[in-house]
């Protein structure tokens, strides 16, 4: 009951002691993933049926959403090194705004598409912005003595998990009404959202200079250790990819549908909610942050070794279901060490005053992993192989990262931009 208390007063007094800066931008996470998540589970839904599109211009479309997302995370970046976060955020949530009032009342195929290119580039201006601001005012809260910077950017998780999971709620609550509806209270959080940041985020953050000249692109990209993080990332985000690729088939398989994977959703975002925190606690007094990828990527591996395993003995019904909860957890789990300690990372390998552009890209580079290897891996599992073969080759991938993984070396505080 001590340690439980003692626990619970320490996850205070981090909230607690943070400025109220770094509580800014925690909080608009939250928020925009709980206005990000109420429409986006149900879009698909709603090209299909409501508008009649076909199959692949539905898959055209969601891509097309990601690649204007992540893609171009690293422009957002750049904007925010060069105008700094309050221009680019504002910017951000205005688009957001447009895109979704836009999305509630487009009926055509090209209206679609332009009002869900908005949204993905929406949030590759604000998203880029915010981390790349929590994570320069992490490593300043760690230098100042109050903990390890992993410590913070694990409420980054947390805000953004605890978004996702509440989203999907708001949004099926409103879808009772219709689509539209959904789409305009997605752009009303972002209203509230604006109208906050107009009122709180300061117009210049002290310690962030903007950067005058253009350019930085060419050191980032004979950075090789910053490289070899970007894919080690990606590796781990193409392994989180599994969940809506490889997950949905062995439960379709086990269970006869896809109805369970509502259940172990939920799990992977309840175990985010009500563990990260004591996970990276735990993971900042003993790993650094090479340790903690490594060790979180082996454990992803090791979930779908378990799936490889018990997919011999073509175990159904609840057994059947066990080793898909099993390669959840441990997937969850992983995360919760690969996530924050990339995160962590990236200041320590940013040239200086780049810190926005060098966050944005660990984003864009790791999303161009993830379209090629998620390609690759439906290849894969349409291949008639034996049924352990691919989550084999999946248990493989994050093992391979491991080695990418550049030696820990802490550059000094300036490179944090």
């Amino acid at each position: 009951m001590r340690v439980r208390s003692v626990k619970r007063s320490r996850r205070e007094r981090t909230w607690t002691h943070l400025p109220p800066l770094l509580r800014l931008l925690i909080l608009t996470q939250l928020a925009f993933n709980v206005g990000f998540f109420a429409v986006l589970p149900f879009l698909a839904e709603h090209l299909g049926a409501a508008i009649g599109m076909a199959g692949w211009l539905v898959g055209l479309v969601l891509g097309l959403r990601t690649f204007s997302q992540q893609g171009l995370f690293v422009v957002g970046g750049a904007l925010t090194d060069r105008y700094g976060v309050r221009p680019v955020v504002l910017t951000g949530c205005l688009l957001r705004i447009a895109g979704f009032a836009w999305l509630g009342y487009a009926q055509q195929t090209w209206s679609v598409i332009g009002a869900v290119l908005l949204i993905g580039f929406a949030a590759a201006l604000f998203s880029p912005a915010v981390e790349s601001e929590v994570a320069r005012q992490a490593v300043l809260w760690e230098e100042a003595g109050q903990g390890p910077r992993t410590r913070v950017l694990a409420l980054l998780t947390v805000a953004g998990q605890a978004g996702a999971f509440l989203g999907p709620l708001l949004g099926a609550l409103l879808l009772s009404v219709d689509f539209r509806t959904v789409c305009l209270a997605g752009a009303g959080v972002f209203v509230l959202v604006l109208a906050g940041h107009l009122w709180l985020l300061p117009q210049r953050i002290p310690g962030r200079e903007r950067i005058r000249v253009r350019g930085g692109v060419g050191d980032m990209l004979r950075n090789r250790r910053f490289l070899a993080v970007c894919c080690a990332y990606g590796a781990y985000l193409l392994a989180y990819n599994q969940l809506y690729l490889a997950l949905p088939e062995e439960v379709e398989r086990t269970a006869g549908s896809q109805a369970p994977l509502a259940w172990l959703f939920a799990l992977s975002s309840l175990l985010v909610v009500a563990t990260q925190l004591p996970v990276t606690h735990w993971a900042a007094s003993r790993l650094d942050q090479r340790r903690s990828m490594a060790a979180g990527l082996v454990l992803i591996s090791v979930g779908f070794a378990v799936v490889a395993v018990a997919r011999p003995a073509a175990l159904t019904g609840f057994a059947g279901l066990l080793p898909a909860a099993a390669f959840v957890v441990l997937l969850t789990v992983g995360q919760m060490l690969v996530a924050p300690a990339a995160r962590a990372w990236v200041p320590d390998l940013t040239r200086e005053g780049r810190l926005g552009l060098y966050t944005g890209a660990l984003s864009s580079v790791s999303g161009l992993i993830v379209l090629v290897g998620s390609a690759a891996t439906g290849s894969l599992l349409d291949a008639g192989l034996p049924p352990s073969v691919p989550w084999l080759a999946l248990a493989a991938i994050p093992l391979l990262a491991v080695a990418l993984l550049p030696g820990r070396t802490r550059v000094p505080g300036p490179s944090a931009g």
